[in-house]
């Protein structure tokens, strides 16, 4: 069965969604602290079992593949009919679209896994030799940042989508009336035409 552009988008933004699902989910249940347990020259930070670290993992496993599914879906050959990219880049709405695709998921990312890493050291590392420490977790409201640049990357990706398929009607267009042969016309001796070819 040949994959089609619809299916590819409905591909893209699901994944997009669930991205931002578990994103948003990993950010509301973060606890605020830890609590600080103090031990002989030490202090241990106990921390609430929740799910925000494996969500903040999903949350950035699925941005991947809404990327590497929005990034094919651009240069598939719909219909066994393949584009040269070049065709697709001279399209400067389609360039515009792909960079900010391109930024918004490298910005999502960056906000997806930053406070995922830091929570999952923090519970990792809780052992803390400074008696001052409050037992701190991943600074606030960057998971929910992340989930909401992971959807706007998935939007973007599509935009990008519904671009490269513009380009690609254009190109075949081009190609096209390029190779078609163009109408003759042939004259008798007295100017009348005798007929087409």
């Amino acid at each position: 069965m040949a994959v089609t552009t619809k299916q590819m988008s409905l591909l893209v933004g699901t994944l997009g969604i669930l991205s931002f699902v578990f994103g948003v989910i990993a950010e509301n249940k973060k606890p605020a602290s830890g609590t600080p347990i103090t031990g002989k020259d030490v202090i241990i930070c106990k921390y609430p079992a929740d799910p925000t670290v494996a969500l903040g993992y999903l949350s950035f496993g699925f941005l991947v593949a809404s990327t590497l599914a929005g990034g094919s879906s651009l240069f598939y050959p719909y219909k066994g009919k393949s584009v040269p990219r070049e065709a697709l880049f001279k399209s400067t709405s389609f360039f515009v679209f792909f960079l900010i695709a391109l930024g918004s998921t490298g910005l999502a990312a960056t906000m997806l896994l930053w406070p995922t890493i830091t929570e999952h050291k923090h519970l990792v590392s809780n052992v803390h030799y400074n008696l001052e420490t409050t037992c701190p977790t991943a600074k606030t409201g960057l998971l929910g940042g992340g989930a909401f640049l992971a959807l706007d990357a998935a939007l973007f990706w599509l935009v990008s989508l519904m671009l490269a398929d513009n380009a690609r009607e254009d190109y075949f267009d081009d190609v096209k009336g390029a190779g078609s042969d163009p109408i003759s016309t042939e004259y008798d001796g007295d100017g009348v035409i005798k007929g087409n070819a």
